[in-house]
C-alpha cells in the first residue's frame, strides 16, 4: 500500500468521514475515491489539490513527500535548498 492511500484512509478515519460525504463535498464520484483508497488509481494534481483543501493538509502530506527542507547556500542571490530527511 502506498503512502497516499495509507494517508487518505487515516483522515477519513480522523475527521469521520464517510467516502459519501467527502465526495458529495469535492464533487467526485464515489467510485473514483474508492479506487484511490484501495491504490488502483492515483488522484490528478487537481484532485490532490481538492483533498488537500477538504481536509486541510498539505499536498506534500497526503503523497508523503512532506520533508524538511534545510537552507544549503546562497549563490547569485539565490538561496539554493537541500532535501534532508523525511520528518514523519
Amino acid at each position: 500500500m502506498n503512502l497516499f492511500t495509507e494517508r487518505l484512509k487515516s483522515l477519513l478515519a480522523e475527521n469521520g468521514k464517510t467516502q459519501n460525504e467527502v465526495c458529495k463535498s469535492i464533487g467526485i464520484q464515489k467510485q473514483k475515491l474508492s479506487k484511490w483508497k484501495t491504490g488502483y488509481n492515483e488522484p490528478s494534481l487537481d484532485d490532490l489539490l481538492m483533498l488537500s483543501k477538504y481536509f486541510d493538509v498539505t499536498v506534500d502530506y497526503l503523497i508523503g513527500s512532506d520533508f524538511d527542507y534545510e537552507f544549503k547556500y546562497e549563490h547569485n542571490n539565490t538561496k539554493l535548498f537541500h532535501r534532508e530527511k523525511n520528518s514523519k
